[in-house]
């Protein structure tokens, strides 16, 4: 069951897409989550209904909105093409916003009820002490909703590790560039004696994810534990 250097290579890339896919998210999905939990304005209810489309929506769907926008000739992906002489297409950085897009619904309902569960008169009490908006996120906000930003973190991270149908449209299936896990294994059933190599992966796909459903499970009873010590 040792793996060999092309297949520590599929295992080294997913790793990679999957971390920055979701740590690219994080900011965009605390602003996102911030937002729904403590605004009201008109709309809310659908922003909230496009941020989680990535979850209903065929991965294929989202992988050709992903093309339509950032490929080459796409209306985002052809100005920083032009402008910064940078491309999402067929990199492993296309590999990664697919990955981030496919898990952030995750990520942003996780810092969301992190958010309403928090208690809003410990912000306020830093406000009334002269500590501004950024201030207050930062000593505050961010410190009450950890756990539960981690929590979705952990989550989307592993949602980023399963994906393949948007990474498929977007970015294609290129060994060495975009070729993670999944699409491995899809490429390894359709080759004579590659039956090996799909039990290989499979078992590290197994396992990565045993892993991350475990660190989840932990971050969810840290949080209850806090969460009644704090009421205590």
């Amino acid at each position: 069951m040792s793996l060999t250097p092309e297949e520590w290579g599929i295992v080294e890339l997913s790793l990679r897409v999957g971390l920055w896919g979701t740590l690219c998210s994080l900011p965009l999905a605390y602003a996102a989550a911030w937002l729904l939990a403590r605004r009201r304005f008109p709309g809310k209810s659908l922003l909230d209904a496009l941020l989680h489309l990535p979850l209903v929506l065929p991965p294929v769907v989202v992988g050709f909105a992903l093309l339509v926008l950032f490929g080459t000739q796409g209306a985002i992906g052809k100005l920083l093409h032009d402008w910064f002489h940078f491309t999402f297409a067929f990199r492993w950085t296309g590999a990664a916003l697919a990955a981030g897009v496919m898990g952030f619904p995750l990520l942003v309902r996780a810092i969301r009820q992190a958010l309403e569960a928090s208690d809003t008169k410990l912000e306020q009490a830093a406000q009334t002490l002269g500590a501004g908006p950024w201030l207050t996120f930062l000593t505050v906000t961010l410190p009450l909703t950890a756990t539960g930003a981690l929590h979705g973190f952990v989550l989307a991270f592993a949602r980023a590790l399963g994906e393949f149908g948007a990474t498929i449209t977007f970015v294609s299936n290129i060994p060495g560039q975009t070729q993670t896990l999944p699409l491995a294994i899809y490429t390894a059933t359709q080759v004579p004696d590659g039956d090996a190599m799909v039990w290989r992966l499979c078992a590290i796909s197994v396992v990565l994810a045993v892993a991350t459903l475990i660190v989840s499970e932990v971050l969810i009873r840290f949080g209850h534990r806090k969460a009644l010590g704090h009421d205590g």
